[in-house]
Order: structure tokens, then sequence, then C-alpha cells
């Protein structure tokens, strides 16, 4: 569920009443600071009847999933990145952009950290794949999935919350360790680019 840093979650097609249910959710989510929002109320701002949010989500669980799957896809969209040392940029903004909305970034953390059915807490990791073979395909398989991990962790509303909670940091420190970290991880790979990528040397 988390954004990637290198593209955005894929969610499935959501039906107009869907949608207009996911975001009223999320607007009162981030009007009255909480997730726990009654069907009534949702119902209410969406502008349908409480039984249809009833019938498109049964059950609380299957709101809340699917309302941190579109957060994550609508409003902490992001383009795909194009190379695996633009990685640090991209999770710098992704942070920020956790930070301009923390009450839906909790919810997306939250969810992803519960464990819940269905939630991804590492949705980018097959792009990073993608871009780490392409350009630094010389890693063994323990470097690779090392660097995989390290970057699928920084890339994740999970460390923003961490920074945010446990080391009471705000938003530009935050951003800046994050990004800071991936680079850290990116300068051990540097001198393995492949010849394909030669401008990608000693950046």
């Amino acid at each position: 569920m988390g954004a990637a840093v290198t593209g955005s979650t894929a969610v499935p097609a959501l039906s107009g009443t869907q949608g207009a249910i996911l975001a009223a959710y999320a607007e009162l989510i981030e009007e009255l600071g909480s997730d726990d929002v009654s069907y009534r109320v949702i119902a209410r701002r969406a502008g349908i009847a409480e039984r249809t949010v009833f019938r498109n989500y049964p059950t609380r669980v299957d709101l809340l999933l699917a309302t941190a799957a579109w957060i994550e896809a609508t409003l902490f969209a992001r383009e795909e990145s194009h190379s695996i040392f633009d990685v640090p940029l991209a999770i710098r903004e992704a942070m920020q952009r956790y930070d301009a909305r923390p009450e839906l970034a909790h919810v997306v953390a939250e969810t992803a950290m519960r464990g819940v059915s269905g939630a991804a807490p590492s949705p980018g990791r097959a792009q990073l794949e993608r871009l780490l073979d392409a350009e630094v395909p010389s890693l063994d398989p323990a470097q690779r999935r090392s660097v995989i991990a390290a970057l699928s962790h920084l890339d994740s509303v999970g460390t923003w919350v961490t920074f945010r909670r446990e080391f009471g940091m705000d938003g530009r420190d935050i951003a800046d360790a994050a990004a800071w970290a991936a680079e850290a991880v990116l300068d051990t790979i540097r001198d393995r680019v492949t010849p394909a990528y030669p401008w990608r040397r000693g950046r």
C-alpha cells in the first residue's frame, strides 16, 4: 500500500460510487483527525445512502484498506524514477508529501504495518529490482537483496512515521535524512554501474 519510489501503487478500477466513498472518507479523516468515522457520516459526505457504503465496503477493514490504497495511488502518487540513482530524490519528495498530509500518511502507514490482508508494505520493489538489474546487474544475490531491502524500507510512509513519532523530526529533516540514507546505500554500488550507464558513476 505504500507509495513506491518508482511509481504509483496499482489499485483495482473503482466505480464512481466507490471513488466518491473513498474520497469522502479521506476528507473526513483529514478534517476529524481520526480514521474512525461512521458510515453514516461518510455516506452524507459522499451524497449517497448509508447502505450503499456498506454494500461496497461491508467491514471497517475493507473500507480502511481500500481508502489507504486510494490515498497512496491518488494523493501520494508519483512519477516512476528512470534510474536507481534518482531514487533518493523521489524519496525526498515523497517524505515532503507525507508531511503535508500527516493524517492520511498515518492511515496508509498503519494499514500497511498492521499487515492487513492485501496491504503491500513495499509496492515499489518490482520497479526497484528492474532498475537495479538494468544499471547494476553485476551485484550478487545477497548484495542485490540488501540494496532492494534498504531502499524499499526507506521509501515508505512507515519510515516517515518513525522519523516523526520516534525522533520528533520535522518535515525538512525527515526528507533530508531519508534521501541521505538512500544516497549512502547507493554509494556502495556506484562503481558497479554497467558501461551502458557511465554517467551514473561517481555522481
